[in-house]
Order: C-alpha cells, then structure tokens, then sequence
C-alpha cells in the first residue's frame, strides 16, 4: 500500500460523538473514530454516574453502554451493565458481619432479560438460617420489582437507587443490615433474542 493510500484512509475517518440513551438525557459520553459508520456499531463506552449527573459521590458506580445506531455524527448507544467499583464493595465488608448475595436473572414487562445482583451486609454475623431468609426475600422482590417494569423502568429503579432502598426496608427486619446496594446489573438479552431462544425451546420440544 503506499504512503498516499495510507493517508488517504486516515483522512477520512470520521469522529462520532457517542451519546448516552435517552433516560440517561443523551448525555455526551465521548467521542470514537471510524472509516466507516458501520464499523462503530457494537463498541462499548464505560462512564460512572457521578460524570454523567456531574456529582463525584456518584463516582463508585460505573455504567457501560453499547453503540447500536449511527446518525451523522452521531452514535448513539444502550445501555448493557451498571456495577459498583471493586474498591467501594471492598469497603463495605467488616469483620464479624455477614455478606449476603444473591444472583437473579428477571425478564421485563417488554421482555429484557437482565441478570441482577443484591448484595446485603449485616450488622453482626449472621447464621446460616438468617442469611438464607435474607436471600429469598431479595430474590422474591427483585423478581415483584421486574414482574411490572419496563427494562427502562428497571434501570431505572437500580441506577436511582431505589430498588436498593427497597430491599434495606423489606430485609432489616430478618436481621439487622448496614447497608443493601445493587452490586451488578447485565442486560443479557434483548427482546429479539429471547424470542429467538423461545422459538428454538419449543422446536426442540416438538
């Protein structure tokens, strides 16, 4: 290839800004470069809440979007993960407490599945019966909690806070908690997919 060729092609790659989706206010998340707009599609752009609601108390939450549209100059992008910081989980845990975890995979009223996991910390240590309790009753409200939400809805509740708070109120009275958050949250599959795997369930049914 020679030198002419080579700067042609860098010459016309392009910037796109990438956008956060629509319930984040499409906030600005940054910005990536291509040759052509199809090869944006599917990169991944990880931010934490505190830059996108510019509060650094937010900063232990990280969020990953996935680019799925281009317009423009534009990319815009959904949404596929939100975590809490591996040091912030870490300064949760004392000793003689208990930690309390839970894995659930819901699907949303628009038929999203999404992987979410609770984490609860004790007070005190907690016995074995206990931590089972607290665990059911985390799995049994997230599952309410999915049951009549969107996945935007859903997200939502997560990222606000509010699912978290839910499961403080529902559990302390099991045992006494410090603190509830929603240590994980994936979305696994879209509705098209799941459809798909539905589709495919029943055919190896028949």
């Amino acid at each position: 290839m020679s030198e002419r060729s080579v700067s042609r092609q860098k010459q016309e790659k392009r910037w796109y800004t990438v956008l956060a989706p629509e319930q984040f206010d499409r906030e600005e998340l940054g910005e990536t470069t291509a040759d052509e707009a199809e090869k944006v599609l599917g990169r991944t752009i990880q931010t934490t809440l505190g830059d996108l609601k510019d509060d650094a108390s937010e900063n232990n939450t990280k969020l990953t979007f996935k680019i799925n549209e281009v317009a423009s100059d534009s990319a815009y992008t959904e949404f596929i993960k939100h975590e809490l910081t591996r040091d912030y989980l870490r300064s949760l845990v004392r000793r003689g407490s208990s930690k309390v975890e839970a894995f659930i995979t819901v699907l949303t009223t628009d038929d999203y599945r999404v992987q979410i996991q609770p984490v609860a910390l004790t007070t005190k240590k907690a016995d074995a019966s206990q931590e089972k309790a607290i665990r059911r009753q985390m799995i049994d409200i997230v599952e309410e909690t999915a049951e009549d939400r969107s996945f935007e809805q859903l997200v939502d509740s997560i990222v606000e806070g509010r699912l978290s708070s839910a499961l403080y109120s529902e559990c302390k009275d099991i045992y006494p908690l410090r603190r509830v958050e929603i240590q994980k949250t994936t979305m696994e599959a879209r509705p098209e997919e799941v459809a798909a795997e539905e589709e495919t369930t029943v055919d190896v049914e028949e």
